[in-house]
C-alpha cells in the first residue's frame, strides 16, 4: 500500500531525512516513534503528500506521487488519504456532521450522499446524538473522533495520524487507540501512525523508530 524509496529531505543545511526506504501493507497498522526532532512528522508528511521529497519516490496504492501534477496529487490526496492530526482542526461555526462532510463536498460527492455517511460514521464512532453540536459543544474526545469520522468519510485507502492522541487526556487516548485497531479489523484501514506514546505505538502490527533522520525496526534500546 505504501513503498518510500530511498527518500531524503533537507531543510537548509539540516538534512532532515537521510535516505528512508520502507514498505507498509494493506491493513497494516505501523507507529512511527522516536525523540522529538528525529524527523518523524517531517516522514509523515512527505508520506503523506502534504510536502515533496527532495529525492527518492513515494508510492501510494500503486501511484508514484512525483508523477502527479499539483492538481491531480490534491484529488489524489483528498481521495486516497485521511488525516488525523493532534489538534482536530474542525472549523468552529460548523456543526459536527457538516465538518465530518467537507471533504466529500470537496470531492463533488452529492450532498445527500455525504450526508448519510457521514451519519453512519458518526454512529459507528457513537456520536450519532452529537451530530447537530458544534466543536464548542464537544468535549476533547468527541472533537478527535470528529476529526477520525471526517478523515474517513471518503473511504480513503491510507490514514496517517499524526500525535493523534497527544491533546487527550488518558481515558479519552485509550478509547482513540481502540479506535484505530477497530478500523483495522472492520475496515482493513491501513494506518500510520506518529506518536510518542508508548501504549500506542505498542498497539500497532509493527514499530518503526527514527533517529537522526533513519529508520530502525522496533524500539530504541
Amino acid at each position: 500500500m505504501i513503498e518510500a524509496r530511498d527518500v531524503t529531505k533537507s531543510y537548509g543545511s539540516l538534512k532532515v531525512l537521510k535516505g528512508i526506504t520502507l514498505g507498509i501493507e494493506r491493513g497494516e497498522i505501523v507507529s512511527i516513534t522516536g525523540a522529538s526532532g528525529a524527523g518523524k512528522s517531517t516522514l509523515l508528511h512527505i508520506l503523506s503528500t502534504l510536502d515533496k521529497a527532495d529525492s527518492g519516490d513515494v508510492v501510494l496504492d500503486g501511484i508514484s506521487i512525483r508523477e502527479l501534477t499539483e492538481p491531480k496529487l490534491a484529488e489524489f490526496r483528498n481521495r486516497k488519504i485521511g488525516f488525523v492530526f493532534q489538534f482536530h482542526h474542525l472549523l468552529p461555526e460548523f456543526t459536527a456532521l457538516e465538518n465530518v462532510c467537507i471533504p466529500a463536498f470537496i470531492s463533488r460527492t452529492p450532498a445527500r450522499d455525504a450526508r448519510k455517511r457521514a451519519m453512519e460514521l458518526l454512529a459507528f464512532l457513537n456520536l450519532a446524538d452529537r451530530a447537530s453540536h458544534k466543536p464548542s459543544e464537544l468535549s476533547g474526545g468527541e472533537q478527535q473522533r470528529v476529526a477520525v469520522a471526517r478523515a474517513l468519510i471518503n473511504n480513503p485507502a491510507i490514514l496517517m495520524a499524526d500525535e493523534p492522541s497527544g491533546n487527550l487526556d488518558s481515558q479519552n487516548a485509550q478509547q482513540l487507540h481502540q479506535l484505530f485497531i477497530d478500523l483495522k479489523q472492520q475496515f482493513n484501514q491501513t494506518i500510520v501512525i506518529v506518536t510518542h506514546n508508548e501504549e500506542l505505538a505498542g498497539m500497532a502490527d509493527r514499530r518503526l523508530n527514527m533517529k537522526d533522520g533513519l529508520l530502525f525496526n522496533g524500539p530504541l534500546i
